[in-house]
């Protein structure tokens, strides 16, 4: 099977990222954003998605973390659809229910590349402390639309800021690994249209 890794580099007024992915990796990580609690969700995102993830951002945190966690959603997702190559054999569609103590997460997953968020939680849902949950919602849309992916989120029920998140991304990275996994007895691109 051909390596599915890809190295990508992004640099605006605002943010500079330099990160590489390895679909078919172990879930080692190196992450360093200038976010702690970020680099944590993007660390539980390697691992249990099992994907190898280098990331590192630089941005301008002294605004606020809108512009480092959203951009370095798009790096993300433009680096996973390079990985996947013309997804030839992958499985394409992926769910997963992550329970994270009193919090239950579900997210669903195609690369279908039509982008699209669906993401559904109660507008009083609480933030993890350093890390707003609206931008749990950013990462997410910017993930969604770089990788060409419908992404369905939805939050359950949960009271802890922090249990929600890491349901979320903790989800999100089992939905994805699923659907990114090659099935052998998937000949040729999974769809009818014969294209993705």
């Amino acid at each position: 099977m051909p390596s599915r890794t890809a190295q990508r580099s992004r640099k605006t007024a605002e943010t500079q990222i330099e990160l590489s992915i390895d679909l078919d990796g172990s879930g080692e990580s190196k992450i360093s954003t200038g976010i702690g609690f970020f680099d944590h969700m993007l660390t539980l995102f390697a691992r249990h998605g099992l994907f190898d993830l280098n990331v590192t951002t630089k941005g301008d945190l002294e605004v606020d973390g809108h512009h480092t966690i959203e951009d370095t959603g798009i790096v993300i997702g433009e680096a996973m659809r390079e990985a996947l190559g013309t997804k030839e054999g992958i499985r394409r569609y992926g769910s997963f229910y992550l329970p994270m103590d009193e919090t239950l997460a579900r997210v669903v997953v195609d690369l279908s590349n039509r982008p699209h968020l669906e993401f559904r939680a109660p507008a009083n849902t609480p933030s993890a402390p350093n890390m707003p949950f609206t931008l749990v919602e950013e990462f997410c849309r910017a993930l969604a639309s770089n990788l060409r992916a419908n992404i369905h989120v939805e939050l359950l029920y949960g009271r802890d800021g922090h249990h929600i998140a890491e349901a979320i991304f903790k989800g999100l990275a089992r939905a994805l690994r699923e659907a990114c996994e090659i099935d052998p007895r998937v000949k040729g691109i999974p769809s009818t249209k014969e294209a993705l």
